[in-house]
């Protein structure tokens, strides 16, 4: 696998825009798009020197962005002395290959070739140089080498002509010859790693299961990447996961103990952030890390309250929250960052209007800590709504059973009588048959 970019490459970026927003006031626009596509280069050490944009009513099938403005987008590299072009959308195999031959030549030395990658490749590269755990590695190779397998003849079209020998009789040309050795290789490395991901995600689940057995009330931080998940999770449970000011920070999955207000415990997770045009190769590659998110009892959707298009992120982390089947869970809007909303203060008000009509919308800032407790009390009222009113008198001997109540239960009311401990209690549903041998009363 060759490296996508080099440290401190300089890039031009390309646009399409192929969509209007007169229908859809919350789509991304071509800049918008950009604007995050140079965040995303930055993130990878790369230098934005140039921007080019194409409006088309749908993609050229040779080159993308059509033949003219493929020779305005050769002049720009010229013009920059730049051999690297990032496209805001995934590229074919076909149109990649054209548009490396058409901007460098076809006469061009490999050295001085222009090197295409587009907005998935971009992404696998953050996702590799990112990713820290042995799961989080392995899921970010398959991507990458599910996104090659496709590409690879392109990799070798300037070899395709030449002979590897033995005369008119030789069957295979030399590219061709490297071209099967390759899909050779990786497709033993493909296989090789789903079974490796397989073993892996089977410990995750083993440990998910327990979580599950316990009863204890599961809680999933989703949203936009950068949106300040981890800094909620750390703001929340004192933990310290890594939390930076850049996309994809972190990619791994991190649960930790949340205490509420009443004293219960629930577990509260954090996970990969999305992204617009995130790729489906990511997607399908990560299932068993978003797993967790489908074994949430409920969702916390961050949102970046300072981010100029969020309405648009929303869309985007609901997009994959329907990918992965996880669109019906209750969820809970948070805003965050409202300590910098800045010139969104006002459209954020006019929005949540509309927004508390439908769900449950929380104002926080990891930052400043404004608004924790409400959103404490707001994943309390989840919890226990989730649950069932018990009243049970347990015997002096089960002080396991009051210990798991106080661990894993609302206590609405607790008492000591001649007979043992008299409880009143919101109990998670996979616990009720633990105590339903002790009930006296059970409300709906």
């Amino acid at each position: 696998m060759q490296e996508i970019t080099k440290p401190n490459a300089r890039a031009i970026l390309v646009g399409l825009d192929i969509s209007s927003t007169k229908n859809n006031p919350h789509a991304w626009t071509v800049e918008s798009s950009l604007l995050e596509l140079e965040r995303l280069a930055s993130t990878a050490d790369v230098d934005i020197v140039g921007r080019l944009t194409q409006r088309l009513p749908l993609p050229d099938n040779r080159s993308f962005i059509g033949s003219g403005k493929v020779k305005e987008l050769k002049a720009m590299l010229e013009k920059h002395d730049v051999k690297l072009v990032i496209f805001d959308d995934e590229l074919s195999p076909r149109q990649q290959v054209n548009l490396q031959n058409d901007l460098s030549g076809e006469d061009a030395l490999e050295e001085d070739r222009i090197q295409v990658m587009d907005r998935t490749a971009l992404i696998l590269d953050i996702f590799a140089s990112h990713a820290t755990t042995r799961e989080g590695k392995l899921q970010v190779e398959l991507a990458t080498v599910q996104y090659e397998l496709p590409r690879l003849r392109g990799k070798w079209s300037h070899l395709e002509a030449e002979k590897l020998g033995g005369g008119v009789g030789a069957r295979f040309g030399m590219g061709e010859s490297q071209l099967e050795a390759d899909r050779r290789l990786l497709g033993k490395r493909m296989s090789d790693l789903k079974r490796e991901i397989k073993r892996v995600s089977t410990e995750r689940e083993t440990q998910r299961s327990k979580r599950i057995a316990s009863g204890i009330f599961k809680v999933s931080l989703v949203g936009y990447t950068n949106a300040g998940k981890s800094s909620l999770l750390n703001a929340l449970t004192d933990a310290d996961v890594l939390a930076y000011d850049k996309l994809f920070a972190t990619l791994d999955s991190t649960t930790r103990k949340l205490t509420l207000v009443s004293g219960r415990e629930v577990t509260l997770t954090d996970t990969v952030g999305f992204i617009n045009k995130l790729p489906h190769g990511l997607v399908e590659a990560f299932k068993s890390t978003l797993d967790e998110v489908n074994q949430a009892d409920m969702l916390l959707h961050v949102v970046d309250a300072s981010a100029e298009n969020f309405e648009g992120q929303i869309t985007a982390v609901e997009t994959v929250l329907q990918e992965i089947g996880a669109i019906e869970k209750p969820t809970l809007l948070v805003f965050n960052k409202i300590d910098d909303m800045g010139d969104n203060a006002d459209l954020l008000q006019n929005r949540l209007k509309e927004l508390r009509q439908d769900q449950g919308v929380e104002l926080v800032s990891a930052m400043t800590r404004e608004g924790l407790d409400d959103l404490l009390l707001a994943i309390e009222r989840f919890a226990a709504a989730s649950s069932q009113s018990m009243e049970v008198l347990i015997p002096f001997t089960r002080g396991d059973l009051v210990e798991l109540a106080h661990l894993r239960t609302t206590i609405v009311e607790e008492s000591y009588v001649e007979d043992g401990t008299r409880m009143t209690l919101r109990v998670p549903k996979d616990l009720e048959g633990q105590f339903k041998p002790f009930l006296e009363t059970v409300e709906n």
